[in-house]
């Protein structure tokens, strides 16, 4: 294994030459408002999607009609079947769908893509994506950003920091996808998988040119169930209590509600006391708190 804190990249990754195969898994629940928009959005591309795998999740709506009416007009798209549980767990439901639709590729792909079914893509997108990958082989994961429409206006969605490929959009590399085991079925896959990135040395990209329309809030279908999961999360991750309360505290106050500060501390509590099982090992769990507080204080001498 590559020293987790060496600058130089030491991988085996390499240019994928000439246009990459990518294949794009879409997990859906009851998206008839939106999937029309997200498939035309891939299918007017400028570099075509190999293979396109939309997964419907025991939709109840005309999800599965409306891609099977692409299906049958763009033969590299498909739709997979699965039943599960209608309630929308952040994380785990939507990456065992994910699950379901890889596994029926074959591992003919250069890049594995994981995009929601809310989402418009400008025409190049995927060339753009493309074109990163091919520049330099130590790049493990690219993306672009998620912009929301507020009055009118469409505006970026800011969620997380700009170097952070939000869950709605992750493009990874073959060898990246498959050193860092594919992605965890729990809330945190979206940043993990960034993490164990940088662990084993691969770059993350994130191109600010790329602005893809988000037509849906990011956690609209959150029950209430699902309100502790972030603070378990946290812990999950191994980042420990302290780094857990600054990133709580800062991700109340990105969604604008300070109250649930309160329920992520509880959730991390609630997960340390169960001792549950962290996501990583404790190698990397060190690695990551290393690498986060390196960001913090990266962040204070900025202000200072």
């Amino acid at each position: 294994m590559n020293d987790p804190n060496s600058q130089n990249v030491s991988i085996s990754g390499s240019p994928i030459g000439g246009w990459g195969a990518f294949y794009i898994v879409i997990p859906t629940y009851n998206e008839e408002q939106f999937i029309a928009l997200t498939l035309q959005s891939l299918v007017s591309q400028t570099h075509l999607p190999t293979k396109v795998v939309v997964v419907n999740d025991n939709s109840t709506d005309r999800t599965a009609e409306i891609v099977l009416a692409f299906a049958k007009e763009h033969p590299f798209i498909s739709l997979v079947e699965k039943k599960s549980s209608a309630i929308h767990l952040p994380g785990s439901k939507v990456i065992q769908a994910f699950q379901t639709g890889f596994e029926t590729l074959d591992e003919n792909y250069d890049v594995i893509v994981k995009i929601d079914a809310d989402l418009i893509f400008p025409t190049n997108y995927f060339e753009t994506i493309d074109k990163h990958f091919q520049s330099d082989p130590a790049i493990g994961m690219v993306g672009g950003f998620c912009y929301v429409e507020k009055k009118g206006e469409w505006i970026l969605e800011n969620l997380t920091d700009e170097d952070h490929i939000r869950g709605a959009l992750k493009a990874y590399r073959k060898e990246t996808f498959q050193q860092i085991g594919g992605l965890k079925p729990q809330m945190g896959w979206d940043t993990v998988d960034e993490l164990l990135c940088k662990f084993y040395n691969w770059k993350v990209v994130t191109d600010q040119s790329l602005h893809v329309k988000h037509l849906k809030p990011t956690g609209a279908n959150y029950s209430k169930t699902a309100r502790y999961k972030q603070g378990e999360a946290f812990y999950t991750l191994g980042y420990g209590f302290l780094i857990t309360a600054i990133a709580s505290a800062k991700l109340a106050m990105m969604k604008n509600k300070p109250l649930l500060f309160l329920d992520y501390i509880r959730g991390f509590w609630k997960a340390r006391l169960a001792n549950t099982t962290l996501m990583v090992t404790a190698e990397q769990a060190k690695f990551i708190r290393n690498h986060r507080f390196q960001k913090m204080k990266e962040k204070l001498f900025q202000l200072f």
